[in-house]
């Protein structure tokens, strides 16, 4: 039987989260709630995307229900998530894509709604959080988990490579990051007006922000804690991103060897969640790619055998949401 996934939140996580379960057939999804959107609105949205593309399943409207195939998802409009009867409906995971409630307290509300575990499609305070490839195996019960960041599903599969191979001193990440809904178009006030930077327009410039990504690996690889961090740079791209990892390891490593690494690990342990490019690419070669990292061998430079530059790019939207579909895959056969 497929996994039943039920979702808070359609934005754009919560919408691909969707396109990605109902193209997994070992995944389905029974429920949605957003109290923003009617369910006619919810389903214009679900087809037309800007980035990638129109939804080539037929969808219809039968009274609260979203039906695409055989499929039929219920739709609700609850503010409180407790209020939202994800057992009645079937969901047995939830995917909290609201970017609000992002701590255990907060996502434990949907229990109370009847689902029996809650993936939280951010960084989380106090949940555990886990990385495809990476820690998701160390997976133990837990109600509430979070599958991370995008990005930090684009730089743990690197790190575990450099780390396991020739072991890591220390590093810098700089994310050169495709802009998303949280910025504005034209100048304002930012959310929550301390980050003034961030209220400037998406359109027009390159912003550093800060990330927690590169200090998340730490709990994601204990052994790493306090030797990753890092800044974001958005950039006025729609979709996909790029790590720029710099290392210092402990052994030494040539390009060519740390790249016969990156390409082994992509073909053995990390297939489907690292990728290993040679071709001469950018970053529009990248959007709808499923995989969380793929290393790009020529952009790469080594200023020598301790010191590394690793480039790999990411779907940020499309590739997150397709490992957040894995995840709810994985605890739901523990």
């Amino acid at each position: 039987m497929p996994v039943s996934l039920g979702i808070n939140g359609f934005g754009r996580i919560g919408r691909l989260v969707m396109r990605a379960a109902l193209d997994n057939p070992d995944a389905t999804v029974v429920a949605i709630n957003d109290p923003f959107l009617s369910l006619e609105y919810a389903v214009y949205l679900l087809q037309h995307d800007s980035v990638h593309g129109k939804y080539d399943k037929e969808i219809k409207i039968d009274g609260d229900y979203m039906v695409i195939g055989d499929v039929r998802i219920k739709f609700f409009a609850e503010r409180n998530p407790a209020d939202i009867p994800w057992g009645d409906s079937g969901a047995e995971i939830v995917c909290e894509s609201t970017g609000v409630f992002t701590d255990i307290a907060k996502a434990t509300e949907h229990i109370k709604g009847g689902a029996k575990r809650v993936i939280i499609s951010a960084p989380s305070a106090d949940a555990p959080m886990y990385v495809m490839g990476v820690n998701h195996e160390t997976y133990s019960g837990a109600e509430i988990l979070s599958n991370a960041s995008c990005t930090t599903n684009c730089l743990a599969p690197l790190v575990k490579v450099i780390h396991d191979e020739f072991g890591i001193i220390e590093g810098l990440m700089t994310t050169v990051h495709a802009s998303t809904a949280t910025q504005l178009v034209v100048d304002g006030p930012s959310r929550g007006g301390k980050d003034w930077r961030g209220g400037r327009s998406a359109l027009t410039n390159m912003i550093p922000s800060s990330t927690g990504a590169a200090k998340a690996v730490g709990k994601v690889i204990p052994e790493l804690n306090g030797k990753l961090t890092g800044m974001a740079i958005r950039v006025p791209t729609a979709d996909v991103s790029m790590v720029d990892l710099t290392v210092r390891t402990e052994k030494p490593a040539s390009k060519e060897a740390m790249n016969a690494a990156f390409k082994k690990a992509s073909e053995g342990s990390l297939k489907g969640i690292l990728g290993y490019t040679e071709q001469e690419v950018v970053s529009q070669d990248f959007v709808h790619d499923p995989r969380s990292s793929i290393v790009d061998a020529g952009a790469g430079i080594h200023l020598n055998e301790h010191f590394h530059k690793v480039i790999s790019w990411y779907d940020n939207e499309w590739g997150y949401s397709n490992r957040l579909v894995d995840l709810a895959l994985y605890i739901n056969s523990k």
